[in-house]
C-alpha cells in the first residue's frame, strides 16, 4: 500500500468565520517544507476549495472572499 493512503494527513484549521452567510476556513499544512494555507467555503448546498494555495492567510482569505462574491448572484443584497 502506498504510504500517503496508509497515513491521511488533515491540514489544520486556523481561522473559521462568516462571510455573506458562508462559512470561511483557513487551514494550513507544510507542502515540500514551506507553510501553505488553502480557504475552504461551506454554504447551504455544499462546499468547495476556494484557494487551494497561499502563502499567507489574508491572502487565503482575500481568494476566499473573491470565490464568494464571483460565483453567487449578490445583486439583491447590500455587501458589507
Amino acid at each position: 500500500m502506498h504510504e500517503h493512503i496508509a497515513t491521511p494527513h488533515f491540514p489544520t484549521i486556523v481561522w473559521a468565520f462568516t462571510y455573506r452567510d458562508m462559512q470561511i476556513e483557513v487551514t494550513t499544512t507544510y507542502h515540500h517544507g514551506q507553510q501553505i494555507y488553502s480557504a475552504w467555503v461551506t454554504y447551504t448546498t455544499g462546499s468547495a476549495v476556494a484557494v487551494p494555495r497561499a502563502d499567507s492567510p489574508d491572502k487565503a482569505i482575500a481568494g476566499a472572499k473573491q470565490w464568494i462574491r464571483t460565483h453567487f448572484d449578490w445583486s439583491d443584497v447590500t455587501a458589507p
